[in-house]
């Protein structure tokens, strides 16, 4: 019972002086490119009962109702419905601190998870180190999924190894539930998960002796696997398909017709398949529900996109993007601390967390959406899990697990409240990390508050701005927004005029970003490559224009 308290009092402090700092971190951070759009369709979707607009952009919609909630409520308390728009700047801080309920989920199911594996201070490590990485905390802070999904996957594999052994309803339905439950929270749930069921069954079985290698030739052999994982793929299949009720159910439907399918039963060529897909296109009214959301990222992933990585430009996606991005992103003591783990304990590594932590990383090299590393947050987390296991009862002191802790630390409050673009030391600081990545990255279009301060402490009235972002804001004093890449541009000179007189400041993933986006981009970029920038703040570069 006192090791309990003692992880509770554990888990309260270190929750509260992380959110304390999550909470102060987002009031210097305008609206990233995601939240606006979350706001406005979060709260359409408590107004209607409808989630068109989410499933249509891919967007599961469980962290963007829990952070509108609150909105919702307020409205309906006040009498009066909000602007999304015009109100971007009451509504969003609220909607951030909504957030911290998955902040809260991800730090508790942590410690869980280290506990279940390596005891009380793998599971104080293992907490500790997600709370003080200035990435998590960056975030947080923010009215996002990321953190959302890394919490509720953290949950769903958790409440799978509790189950293994017991009756069905542990073993199947509450681990189902949490699948559910982490879809819909995200869609790239469907693929994290059940590679964490996979990977802690097979080690199980692996462990008990049921896989061993028996005598005899392939066919034998294939069927002895059969058998032996029978039990596991039954299970797996039945959590999983009651996860997925469990998403259909939530997302509901508008029960109507879709258009795109009956325009495409209708632009069929005339014959039996079209007389017979039209009237069903036109009477089939079971839309909008989870499957467009899900179906929209799983089209995502195989279109992928390009990328940007240590100064180039990648039409297309790069395999080893998230291995790059980690080595710029993860702090040097987190770096070292799984160097220790895996040269000094491996066999304490390389338990069931350890094994998924490199089925995640394998699994990322298949990821073309290549936007940040928020994208493969699960992947961290397991990391800093299976570290935290392989450290706290091993022979490697204690001390180590401490001094990283400590460090990273120190190193979130010195980079405060930069998280969200933090590169580690070795690759320029947050100053430095659009050098290497750009997007979510680096400039997310959380960059305007800054650059406000920084045009009120250089007496400057207005600045033109080539803005990546959606922030209402952007359209405000002493902003006059300039989107090089849409605008009629075909000499340096036109783009001079476009701008006009006096600074222009640039946002540092339009720079790293697509350079060929349009043709006037091409131009526009050129001519900002004549030029030599007079500062830097935040996410933007800014240059004077004569």
């Amino acid at each position: 019972m006192g090791e309990r308290w003692c992880d509770a009092f554990w888990l309260l402090v270190v929750g509260l002086i992380s959110s304390a700092t999550i909470v102060e971190s987002a009031r210097h951070m305008s609206a990233t490119f995601d939240e606006p759009c979350h706001i406005e369709r979060g709260l359409y979707g408590w107004r209607t009962g409808s989630i068109k607009p989410l499933m249509s952009a891919g967007c599961m919609p469980l962290p963007v109702d829990v952070q509108t909630l609150p909105l919702y409520i307020w409205e309906r308390y006040r009498g009066t419905p909000f602007d999304a728009v015009a109100d971007i700047g009451e509504l969003l801080p609220v909607a951030r601190m909504a957030n911290l309920v998955f902040w809260w989920l991800l730090l508790l199911y942590a410690m869980r998870l280290g506990r279940a594996f390596g005891g009380a201070w793998a599971g104080r490590f293992a907490c500790g180190f997600l709370a003080t990485d200035p990435n998590f905390l960056g975030h947080a802070a923010l009215a996002t999924t990321d953190i959302a999904i890394s919490a509720t996957t953290l949950m769903a594999i958790f409440h799978y190894h509790m189950g293994a052994g017991r009756n069905w309803f542990w073993r199947v339905g509450v681990p189902g539930l949490c699948y559910g439950i982490a879809v819909t929270a995200k869609a790239s749930a469907m693929a994290f998960v059940p590679l964490g069921f996979v990977a802690f069954g097979l080690f199980k079985l692996y462990g008990s002796g049921a896989l061993a290698m028996p005598s005899g030739g392939l066919f034998g052999r294939v069927r002895f696997y059969q058998r032996a994982t029978s039990a596991l793929r039954w299970d797996i299949f039945w959590s999983l398909a009651i996860g997925g009720v469990h998403v259909f159910a939530y997302c509901g439907s508008d029960w109507q017709t879709e258009r795109t399918f009956v325009e495409w039963a209708h632009g069929l060529s005339e014959g039996s398949t079209k007389n017979a897909m039209v009237p069903v296109a036109e009477n089939l009214r079971i839309f909008t529900n989870a499957g467009e959301g899900l179906m929209q990222q799983v089209k995502h992933n195989f279109r992928g996109h390009g990328s940007y990585l240590h100064g180039d430009w990648y039409p297309r996606a790069c395999w080893y993007y998230f291995p790059y991005a980690l080595t710029v992103k993860l702090p040097e003591t987190t770096l070292f601390l799984l160097a220790v783990a895996l040269l000094m304990r491996t066999r304490a590594f390389f338990g069931p967390v350890g094994v998924l932590t490199l089925v995640l990383f394998a699994f990322s090299l298949n990821c073309r959406v290549q936007i940040g590393i928020r994208l493969v947050f699960p992947l961290v987390a397991m990391l800093y899990i299976s570290s935290a296991i392989a450290i706290a009862n091993a022979r490697i002191p204690r001390g180590i697990g401490a001094f990283v802790l400590l460090a990273n630390a120190i190193i979130a409050c010195s980079i405060w409240p930069n998280g969200l673009r933090y590169a580690n030391f070795t690759h320029g600081g947050p100053d430095g990390c659009y050098r290497y990545l750009s997007d979510s990255n680096a400039d997310w279009g959380q960059g305007l508050k800054p650059l406000e301060a920084w045009c009120h402490a250089n007496g400057t009235e207005s600045v033109a701005v080539w803005y990546y972002g959606t922030d209402p804001d952007m359209n405000k004093s002493p902003f006059r927004i300039r989107p090089l890449h849409s605008f009629a541009i075909a000499t340096n000179e036109q783009a001079r005029a476009y701008v006009g007189p006096g600074y222009l400041a640039v946002s540092t993933t339009i720079l790293k970003g697509d350079p060929a986006i349009t043709p006037q981009a091409v131009v526009s970029l050129g001519w900002l490559q004549t030029r030599t920038p007079v500062d830097r703040v935040g996410t933007f570069v800014i240059y004077e224009v004569r």
